[in-house]
């Protein structure tokens, strides 16, 4: 099995985040990645939420929180809905017909019913991935990850990442981090004692 990684590269990023907006216009997709990038869910918790997990019915409009239980490790978790997600899910709402609350927010073309599959997620994101040259090493997880590269680059203290992503150890969120030898040397070139 192949190593996933975040995508690093900030132009990359953009190109692939609006795949589904610039080449192939598909509101679903969008909404999903943008999602993904920004909650770090798991691919699994992020293909189960439903509309009332992000809309409030009561009060006709979006909730400030997604609160889920994740299905790996049975915690709850409870993350902000930030710009970015609110705009995207603002928008995608406005194509949908007929909402029930218990409708997927993700469903399957081919059964309305149920949940894109895993394989069907990482099918679209493949496909945008492809679309940038990122032909290896990206799948559904690289979303997740890239939250986190972003997280620390933006100065978030590892052992605060290691906590919303609820890893039992440094190890895996330092893997999870993608930190290359250019970035190392950044480290030792910025020292002049």
């Amino acid at each position: 099995m192949s190593q996933t990684y975040p995508i690093r590269n900030k132009e990359t990023l953009e190109e692939f985040k609006n795949y589904y907006v610039n080449v192939r216009p598909n509101v679903r997709n969008h909404a999903m990645i943008i999602m993904g990038l920004n909650t770090a869910f798991r691919i699994s918790d992020l293909l189960k939420l439903q509309w009332q997990d992000v809309w409030n019915d009561n009060n006709d409009r979006l909730r400030t929180h997604i609160c889920i239980t994740e299905h790996k490790t049975g915690k709850v978790r409870t993350v902000p809905i930030n710009t970015a997600v609110e705009q995207v899910l603002t928008a995608y709402r406005s194509v949908c017909r007929q909402i029930s609350p218990s409708d997927y927010l993700f469903p399957s073309m081919r059964y309305k019913t149920q949940p894109l599959s895993r394989y069907q997620a990482y099918r679209i994101i493949k496909t945008a991935a492809a679309s940038c040259g990122l032909d290896e090493h990206i799948s559904c997880h690289s979303l997740r990850k890239t939250f986190g590269y972003y997280a620390w680059k933006q100065g978030t203290p590892p052992a605060m990442l290691m906590e919303l992503y609820n890893h039992s150890s440094y190890g895996i969120t330092k893997r999870y981090l993608g930190i290359e030898q250019d970035e190392k040397d950044k480290v030792y070139l910025k020292i002049d004692l």
